[in-house]
Formats: structure tokens, sequence, C-alpha cells
């Protein structure tokens, strides 16, 4: 059994999608030759080859090299996660406890369905024991559209914000103005293109039970108090994790 959640956020001199693709692929066939009878493998909502999005398209590529491999699989396709050390809710967490309004993309109404990470790991164990091959929507309880997160997290936390829409183009400039003085990426252009396309949305039944809402209630007093990096973990993953 192999459980493969490798993969890498953004393209960085440190890292490449092209190279998380060659290398999973090696992965794939080592597992193979080692006899391994079935993978799950972590993948993302509405992957396609044809997307000119690399994150989409590189796990597009992965699904396909997996169930033509031969091997039993199960493939599971999380949205958003949630949970101690994730990085997306806690550094909007950490923005809305510092600016005096936060900005999103556009309009804001394209959709996110978050999952628990232990409802994942679950997800995971649970396909892991059985031998049918099953492509899964690993989403949560919950749908906002992403003004309603921002809201719905400033409000939990106690630092109700305005929200207002701004161009994606100005979104992305003031998020790599933050990451120049946090020293990491905040956020790229494929990830705004992909929030606004919706790929973090769709149309099936929840398949993880834990509510964002509780998790954040339950953590208000701590979300979003540090800043979590993504480049911080890649260097030196034992320091990072400590730190927070």
């Amino acid at each position: 059994m192999l459980y493969n959640t490798y993969w890498v956020r953004f393209n960085h001199p440190l890292f490449r999608h092209a190279d998380a693709v060659r290398n999973t692929l090696v992965l794939f066939e080592a597992a193979r030759r080692a006899g391994v009878r079935r993978i799950v493998h972590i993948s993302i909502t509405n992957p396609s080859e044809d997307s000119p999005l690399e994150y989409f398209s590189g796990k597009a590529r992965l699904e396909r090299a997996l169930i033509e491999s031969g091997l039993s699989y199960a493939i599971l396709r999380p949205t958003v996660l949630f949970g101690k050390e994730d990085i997306l809710i806690n550094n909007i967490a950490w923005l809305l406890r510092r600016l005096p309004v936060f900005g999103v993309f556009g309009d804001g109404v394209y959709k996110l369905q978050p999952i628990y990470v232990d409802d994942l790991a679950a997800l995971a164990v649970a396909w892991g024991g059985v031998q049918e091959d099953v492509i899964i929507n690993a989403i949560g309880p919950e749908t906002f559209t992403y003004r309603e997160l921002v809201t719905t997290i400033g409000r939990l936390i106690g630092a109700r914000r305005p929200v207002i829409p701004v161009p994606p183009t100005v979104g992305y400039w003031v998020g790599r103005a933050v990451g120049s003085l946090v020293g990491d990426v905040t956020i790229t252009r494929e990830e705004i293109a992909g929030l606004m396309a919706n790929l973090l949305y769709v149309a099936t039944p929840p398949t993880g039970a834990t509510k964002l809402t509780d998790w954040i209630a339950a953590h208000a007093d701590t979300l979003g108090r540090r800043y979590t990096s993504e480049l911080a973990r890649r260097r030196d993953r034992v320091r990072a994790y400590r730190s927070n």
C-alpha cells in the first residue's frame, strides 16, 4: 500500500510542477516494481490535461498514469484543506488581524468546499483497505463563496473587516508585496485563476463531516496569530513546523 500526497503548490526556483510530475511517475513505477498492490493518491478537484494551469493539468496527467498503470487505485480529489498547520485559512486570518480592509479577486462569488485534514486522512485510510478502483471528490460539508469564506473567518476570530472587490491583477501585486515582507509566496496568478474559474468547487455530496466554522470557532484565539510560510517549510521542514 502506498499513500501518495507528494506535490508542490507553485513553480519556484527550488521546485516546479514539472519536477513533481516527473518524480511522482518515478514513484508510481517504483511502487509497481516493488510489488505494491494499491495506491491511494491525493489529487485535486477538476483536474484536466487541457487546463492552462499546470497545477490542474499535472494532477490530471498523474491520474491518467495511475489509472493506466494496472495498479489498484483510489484517487481522492480535495479542494482546500484546513486543520493544524494549514496555510490558506491561517494566512487569511493573519491578514484579517493586520489589515483594515480585505480585498477579494473580482466579485468573490467563486466557491470553495474546505475539508478537514483529519477527514481526508480517514477517507484515505478507509479506501486503502479495499480493492475497488475509485475517484472521489474529497470535500467538506460547507460550501462558501470566497467572499463568504473571508467574512466568516473574520467574524469567528473577532476581526471583522470590510471586504472589497479588487481587480485580480491588483490583488496579485498586493499579495506579492505581502510575500516580499514575509519572505514567502502568498498567492500566484495561477491560484487566482483557479479560484476564479471555480475549480475548487464540485457539485457532489460531501465526504468530510467536520465543519470549517466549528473548527475555526474552536481555534479562534490562535488562528492567524502567526504567518505560515510555504517556503520556510520547503527549506527546513523541521524548524518551520516547530515554529508553528
